[in-house]
């Protein structure tokens, strides 16, 4: 075997150049050779095998989060799930799968239409650029995707689904009683909204006010449907920014108020906003992640977002107001006795019609007033300072507590007590009701504000840890669930039980004593609530879906039929929001869409039997979590023109079985930032679709994989303002920018760092193959890793290495040989089968690559290569390394790729070990080792250990009285 040589001729030497044409040349022919393309049992992409052949062998639909198409293109970090997906997938192929695996874009989004704001370029020119720049730099990492199938959310053709599919969600209610979803699903699920409508008809749904169905206005039966769809209008408090022109979501904000992008103010507005009912599926939403096969910290992630909460709804009479009353849900009923104080959130609809004209009381004192004349401007004043702050201020526990005095006063239930109602900024509307109870002596948040608004503090729950129950002595609350109730009974608990006490019962046993002493009262009920809030599903802006809807002269939303989809968007002149004033909470949006007067106002024929009418259109568009909600379906029929997707091929890639018991993709990969909305978005819109019919899995993703990221080196001025990292030196020890010492960190990479390395930086120095094992070989796929540049090398010198063991690299010709494998060859090559088979199948990809240069370093060592070895070498690292694959493969003289050959089968029989160490003990110390057949039987082991050497020299006739042999590993001599 040669080695590199000066004098080799550059045409056989594994080089950058050569590595470029041959990575080149194989991605051509894989694309002409269609080597990727995954066939359906049915329709368009069924191919020539038919239907019975495509369904006889076994599948894989391996998926990666797709990306938002960045005009800045990849760095190496964005490849890492690419590259690791690919492996998996080409390892799968070589073991008989049919693969779907393919890219799209998520193409909607902020950032093109801020960009169009500020040059006037239109978001999709902008949007299809990048997205032609990613689908180069990702064709040229070798990544072995079916093409026919990827697809990009802007496109009018694939938005149509998502409207549709909005409709579908529009035309639903959740029917708590429509049976059990699955085998042993939760009872409850979405049917169509006629079916409702048929039971208003019949008079089995009473509608709110009792009149019957046919009594109620167009306008009023549109009100009542409204409180029902799964998709629907609300006047609601939402994060407005002005500066963006747009409402945005809580993780949009900073913990500071301001928008995550562009750093503009974010106020609270109450706007006319779609929104999706997904707190109806909070428990079969929580339920049903035992069925999945993700990490256990991004299930724990929903399940704290989702907060599920047994508890009770209780209501509080308002003091002088006849038909007014408070309703609040609590998880500790059991204190009801310790509310000393009501909160509202500011922006609760009761406030207005509580409110005196005066203070009631010249005393009160002026923390609870604010200095102000009358309880109606002191409201004011108070709201607008609350629409100031995001969620997340509002929330903040180390945040001091502010609020205000309503001047008016509610009756706590269980003691006939009158308590006040303040407006505080730390309850929001989204939670519960938007009013709690409060009971600040077990409560920290309430216990904050009790002390700063001199409130009483009243203790109902026995301490232990050896305070009193004076709580007006106590520093902090008391919070604990195990201790007994006090100071919780009414005055006189009466014969015929009009009275209640809990004292002395134990936090379970008094919340169910006081939750059916409520109930048998009519003013309370035990219920479950959810942390999660219905999802805001409007955006003020021009860059996203349009919604399928129209409304009519009354205002009554109507869906526009399938024949009239898509909605597309129109085209306009002016991106940016009208109201552009980035410190105004009163500014109100002006959607770019309400602009286009032509596109707005439409004379439509809905098919409802009145003939054409005039409509206007809706001018919100949805957000950028809409196209991202589905998308694994339409990879699974991307031409279908008639349906969102074949049941029988969505059957055939997602349904559901012994492995998989909610069906979904066989492997999701991306990063943990999306534990929760997208994937919880994602999973509810394919619950609505499953309950309906549409399809036969109850899960979109069944296997999730979070992959960690690629980090880059950080490098900072005196002023720790970043530098550009490539233009850092290295001077002993120490780093230094234009002269300047610099300090260094590990931090991501990104634009805004100064650290981006472009994928094109490695593969033009190196070879796309050394990127892809290089990324590979960092560490475990789902741990974090600092990127060196440094260290990319020693796997462009494995691949040269590889290409020595196969070509002559001075004059072309194969160097392998016909000689038949000795066994320490077969040992070393099936103990390699055997691990890379199995890390390969576990996603361990980095000890995989580290067996396969295990494999090629003892041949390297060897001297000369079998070519029966050789091909099975090559066949390994065809998953990782595929394009030097391919070209050894072929000058192996095969006329086929690779991509579909079987990959090496291990024979077990040379896993087993030649001999194995035995250790002959003799009274307890080792007196010799033998190598031995690990198949040695026991008698034979004893007669052999008997008869060594160093053995009878230790026994020195003495007597053996005994001998443990424990083949083949051990044996034990004892004497008399």
């Amino acid at each position: 075997m040669s080695e590199t040589t000066p004098e080799a001729p550059e045409a056989y030497r594994y080089t950058p150049a050569l590595a470029a044409r041959i990575e080149s040349d194989w991605q051509d022919r894989w694309e002409r050779e269609r080597t990727f393309e995954a066939p359906n049992p049915v329709g368009d992409l069924a191919g020539d095998a038919g239907a019975a052949d495509v369904e006889s062998r076994p599948h894989a639909f391996i998926m990666d989060m797709f990306p938002y198409p960045s005009g800045s293109g990849l760095h190496v970090g964005h490849p890492l799930g690419y590259i690791a997906t690919d492996v998996y997938a080409r390892y799968l192929r070589m073991t008989g799968h049919n693969v779907l695996h393919t890219m799209g874009f998520d193409a909607f989004g902020l950032p093109a239409e801020q960009h169009a704001v500020a040059t006037g370029t239109h978001p999709r020119v902008s949007t299809e650029a990048a997205m032609e720049m990613y689908r180069r730099q990702l064709r040229s990492l070798g990544l072995g995707h079916d093409k026919r199938r990827s697809i990009a959310t802007i496109d009018p053709s694939y938005y149509r689904w998502t409207q549709w599919i909005f409709l579908q969600i529009f035309n639903s209610w959740y029917d708590p009683q429509a049976g059990p979803v699955g085998e042993s699903g939760p009872t409850g699920a979405a049917r169509p909204i006629t079916e409702l409508v048929a039971r208003f008809e019949r008079g089995e749904q009473a509608t709110p006010d009792g009149r019957p169905w046919a009594e109620l206005s167009a306008v009023e039966r549109g009100e009542v449907l409204s409180d029902y769809r799964l998709a629907y209008i609300k006047q609601a408090p939402v994060n407005w920014c002005p500066g963006l022109g747009t409402v945005l979501s809580n993780e949009e904000v900073t913990a500071d108020g301001r928008s995550e992008r562009g750093n503009f103010p974010v106020f609270k507005s109450n706007l006319r906003q779609w929104m999706m009912r997904i707190t109806a599926y909070g428990d079969r939403l929580i339920d049903d992640l035992d069925l999945l096969d993700w990490p256990d910290a991004i299930k724990l992630q929903q399940r704290n977002w989702i907060g599920r909460s047994e508890g009770a709804k209780v209501a509080f009479a308002v003091a002088g107001h006849q038909d007014a009353s408070i309703s609040i849900f609590t998880t500790r009923q059991d204190t009801l006795f310790g509310a000393t104080y009501m909160v509202l959130a500011p922006e609760h609809e009761l406030v207005d019609s509580i409110v005196p004209a005066a203070w009631p009381g010249a005393d009160l004192p002026e923390e609870w007033t604010g200095g102000h004349a009358n309880p109606a401007e002191a409201v004011t004043a108070y709201r607008k300072l609350a629409a100031s702050k995001s969620d997340v201020e509002r929330q903040a526990d180390a945040k001091a507590k502010t609020g205000v005095f309503t001047g008016a006063y509610a009756v706590n239930p269980v003691n006939g007590e009158q308590i006040p109602v303040f407006i505080a900024d730390y309850v929001l509307m989204g939670y519960g009701t938007g009013a709690i109870m409060a009971v600040p002596a077990h409560d920290v948040r309430d216990f904050a504000f009790a002390r700063a608004f001199k409130l009483p503090v009243r203790c109902v729950v026995q301490p232990s840890d050896g305070r009193g129950t004076d709580a007006s002595q106590w520093d902090d609350a008391f919070v604990s669930y195990d201790a007994a109730i006090v100071n919780s009974a009414t005055s006189a608990v009466s014969e015929d039980g009009s009275g209640v006490s809990l004292d002395g019962l134990g936090v379970v046993d008094a919340k169910r004593t006081i939750t059916e002493w409520l109930a048998a009262r009519g003013i309370g009920e035990g219920t479950v609530n959810f942390k999660l809030r219905d999802w805001l599903f409007s955006r003020q802006r021009y860059w996203g879906e349009p919604f399928p809807i129209v409304y009519d002269e009354d205002g009554v939303a109507h869906p526009l039929p399938d024949s009239m989809l898509p909605v597309e968007l129109p085209e306009i002149d002016d991106y940016s929001p009208r109201t552009f004033d980035p410190d105004d909470a009163d500014t109100s949006p002006e959607t770019p869409l309400s602009r286009r007067e032509d596109w707005v106002t439409v004379e439509l024929d809905l098919g409802l039997g009145d003939g054409v009418r005039t409509y206007r259109r809706e001018t919100n568009t949805m957000p950028n979590w809409a196209g991202s909600c589905w998308y694994e379906l339409r990879y699974v029929d991307p031409d279908n023109t008639e349906q969102v997707v074949d049941p029988v091929n969505e059957q055939y890639w997602m349904g559901p079985d012994a492995a998989k018991p909610a069906g979904g993709v066989d492997l999701y990969v991306g990063g943990a930032e999306h534990a929760v909305l997208h994937l919880l978005y994602s999973r509810f819109w394919h619950k609505v679709l499953f309950d309906l019919g549409y399809v036969s899995s109850r899960e979109p993703f069944h296997k999730l994989f979070n992959q960690g990221m690629i980090q880059g080196q950080v490098y900072r001025d005196s002023r720790g303002f970043p530098v550009p990292a490539a233009e850092v030196e290295e001077r002993d020890g120490a780093w230094f920018y234009q002269g300047e010492q610099v300090s260094r960190e590990i931090g991501k990479i990104g634009k805004s760092l100064k650290n981006v390395v472009a994928p094109e930086e490695v593969t033009g120095e190196y070879s796309v193959d050394t990127l892809r094992l290089y990324e590979m070989a960092m560490g475990p796929l789902d741990v974090s890793r600092p990127w060196d540049t440094r260290a990319v090398v020693g796997s462009f010198r494995f691949l040269q290495r590889l290409w020595r063991t196969v070509v002559d690299e001075e004059s072309g010709a194969l160097v392998v040989t016909d000689e038949v494998p000795d066994e320490a060859t077969l040992r070393a090559l099936n103990k390699a089968i055997d691990g890379i088979r199995t890390d390969l199948a576990g996603l361990k990809f980095n000890t995989a690559v580290a067996k396969a240069t295990e494999l090629n370093n003892f041949l390297v060592k060897r001297g000369s290569t079998p070519r029966v070895v050789a091909e099975q070498v090559v066949l390994l690292v065809a998953p990782l390394a595929p394009h030097i694959a391919e070209e050894l493969w072929s000058r192996l003289g095969h006329s086929t790729s690779l991509a579909h050959h079987p990959l090496p089968v291990v024979d077990p029989e040379y896993l087993v070990d030649e001999t194995v160490t035995c250790v002959v003990q003799v009274k307890g110390k080792v007196k010799a080792r033998l190598e031995i057949p690990p198949t040695i039987s026991d008698a034979d082991l004893e007669a052999l250990a008997l008869a060594d050497p160093a053995v009878v020299a230790a026994l020195g006739g003495t007597e053996v009285r005994k001998v443990i042999v424990r083949a083949p590993k051990l044996v034990n001599i004892v004497t008399g």
